[in-house]
């Protein structure tokens, strides 16, 4: 990493456009922001989605890490940037293909696949905290990219709608595990729904706590 793949509490970072006016001014006008979630999950797919936001429009107001917002904060901004986001996109990569290539391989492949997917192109990168070396675009890993900017922090917050939703619907499959609760993370919940029923096909077999 070059001295501006920072981290953003060794430096007091706040969440901002900063990172996106470096590589402005470095000529590049198609800036993605590109985030993960549920690459910790015991259960369902790892999801990454990229966006393009345009620096014409102000940001969503409160737009921020996923992580930080409520449930009914990040769908109204999830909502607002699928409406005014120059582009966005959506990567999914399923829990059999997690066991067969592991997770951070997997998560890799996700942000690929909505890089790709993005109309029109991103001709720039903000990662958070991964280097894509698969891509040939120019690009910045971000340490906690989604806490210190815009466009990581919009990407993290349509990735990790898109996959709540996703569970929520899973749950209707798979009720005896309770997904739409936890989403598929390691709750005292959802372990003891394992020990229970055993893994459903949408546990991850690879993970610690899954096979029983």
């Amino acid at each position: 990493m070059n001295g501006f793949q920072l981290q953003a509490d060794r430096f007091q970072w706040t969440i901002g456009f900063d990172f996106e006016e470096q590589a402005r001014g470095e000529g590049y006008r198609l800036i993605a922001g590109v985030d993960e979630v549920g690459r910790g999950c015991l259960a369902g797919p790892v999801v990454a989605a990229a966006c393009i936001l345009d620096p014409a429009l102000p940001v969503p107001e409160g737009l921020n890490d996923s992580k930080k917002l409520t449930e009914k904060r990040r769908n109204a901004i999830a909502a607002e940037l699928r409406e005014k986001a120059v582009a966005f996109a959506i990567g999914s990569v399923e829990a059999e293909e997690i066991d067969r290539i592991n997770i951070l391989e997997a998560t890799k492949k996700a942000m690929l696949l909505a890089i790709n997917a993005l109309e029109p192109a991103a001709d720039y990168l903000l990662i958070d905290a991964l280097q894509l070396r698969a891509v040939p675009l120019p690009q910045k890993p971000l340490i906690k990219g989604d806490s210190i900017s815009y466009s990581i922090a919009a990407a993290s917050v349509i990735a990790k709608t898109y996959r709540d939703d996703l569970m929520s619907a899973y749950h209707e499959e798979f009720p005896q595990f309770g997904f739409a609760g936890h989403k598929g993370y390691g709750s005292a919940s959802h372990f003891a729904a394992i020990r229970e029923h055993g893994p459903c096909p949408l546990h991850r077999k690879s993970f610690r706590g899954v096979l029983v």
